[in-house]
């Protein structure tokens, strides 16, 4: 009988998760006799599991070795670290659906958190190089050093190379579509195109045309024909800002090509396959718009399979020194002056401040310093004021 070993796995009967895209495996699992009277969830896959233990705390979670998205020691090695309080055991569900008989589920005396049958000597060995390998290494373009902001660094390494989709949360002015670059970047689309479309900012009544392209004739004013941005995009990374603000009816479509992967232009019978990761971002909550009936649950949940939530400001306060310096040095080599410092006095200003507008806020703030500085090599914290309606200075 195939036996899976895991220490005080079944001395809790709080909420268990089970991982495995092989869903008899996940059957067999929850429906064994030491789970009677416990919760269990169901995850498909590494980042389907992430995104339950967004909003389902668990006490355990029971990861199968060969997750169909991601590497198992990866989401292993980061649900502990982000999890510190949830349990986290590995399983050959090949190995253990292997043998007829119903799964054994037994304790073990071990402090490793890990299920057998697993693999011992070298293998184990590469398993927890691999799993040491989720890197808080920064991401190109991005600035901090913060528990919070690591673990977006982390997550998004998780992710990059894989065309799986991604949305990205978070207040105005947090970063998002920097670490939709990132995920570009780091990804095999990097030589492509990277296709940036604000839904916010384009009107309704050319948003289709906008995404999916038109022919000549297609509408009073459609001259020539006209590529869309997805089609534009091909082979590479369309980030679609401002996911939240879509039409409904620009929804369906959007759906229907995350489904098919095939594009029709405005006005033409002729269908294109396009190959295309999509990446999202939103200041707004989704979950709250399709309970208000303004954002379609089948596209949400298509879009959210990665879920990556960018901290505010505020949040990560010890990250403002890093960024300060990098603003200043990069004013400096613009302005072609030398470059400047900040005071004390200021980095605790800045510090206690509220940042309502992040990172963004910060980045106008300094550059109204740098320009109120002069030519000193200093700003101080008078120098970081903004103006109020009359025209006067106020603190920040």
């Amino acid at each position: 009988m195939a036996a899976i070993a895991t220490p005080n796995f079944m001395s809790t009967r709080g909420r268990i998760l089970v991982a495995s895209a092989d869903a008899a495996f996940r059957r067999r699992v929850m429906k064994h006799r030491d789970l009677v009277g416990s919760t269990s969830e169901e995850a498909e896959g590494g980042a389907h599991a992430l995104a339950k233990l967004l909003h389902l705390p668990c006490e355990s979670v029971l990861l199968d070795r060969n997750l169909p998205d991601l590497d198992a020691a990866e989401v292993a090695s980061f649900i502990r670290k982000t999890y510190p309080r949830t349990s986290v055991h590995l399983v050959d569900s090949r190995a253990v659906n292997a043998e007829p008989q119903d799964v054994e589920i037994r304790g073990e005396e071990s402090a490793s958190h890990e299920v057998l049958p697993f693999p011992a000597g070298p293998e184990r060995q590469a398993e927890r190089r691999s799993s040491e390998s989720v890197s808080a290494e920064n991401l190109p373009g991005m600035i901090g050093g913060s528990r919070t902001i690591q673990q977006v660094y982390r997550l998004a390494r998780m992710v990059a190379a894989r065309d799986t989709s991604v949305l990205i949360t978070g207040e105005t002015g947090t970063g998002k579509e920097l670490v939709a670059q990132a995920l570009h970047q780091l990804s095999c689309r990097a030589r492509q195109p990277f296709v940036v479309v604000n839904c916010a900012a384009i009107p309704e009544s050319l948003l289709e045309s906008e995404l999916f392209g038109h022919v000549r004739g297609a509408f009073t004013g459609a001259m020539q024909s006209r590529l869309g941005r997805i089609h534009v995009a091909q082979g590479g990374t369309l980030f679609l800002d401002e996911i939240g603000e879509l039409p409904l009816n620009m929804q369906a479509k959007l759906l229907r090509f995350l489904q098919n992967g095939e594009v029709q232009r405005l006005g033409s019978s002729e269908v294109y396959r396009v190959d295309v990761r999509v990446i999202c971002a939103t200041n707004a909550r989704l979950l709250d718009l399709v309970q208000a009936k303004q954002f379609r649950q089948d596209l949400y949940y298509r879009l959210a399979i990665f879920p990556i939530a960018v901290p505010p400001l505020r949040e990560r306060l010890e990250d403002i020194g890093q960024l300060v310096a990098h603003f200043l040095e990069r004013l400096s080599e613009e302005n072609d002056m030398p470059l400047k410092q900040l005071s004390a006095a200021a980095l605790t200003l800045l510090q206690q401040s509220e940042w309502t507008g992040n990172v963004r806020e910060l980045q106008h703030a300094i550059e109204r310093a740098f320009i109120l500085a002069g030519n000193g090599t200093q700003l101080h914290a008078e120098h970081f004021q903004a103006f109020n309606e009359s025209g006067s200075f106020r603190e920040i």
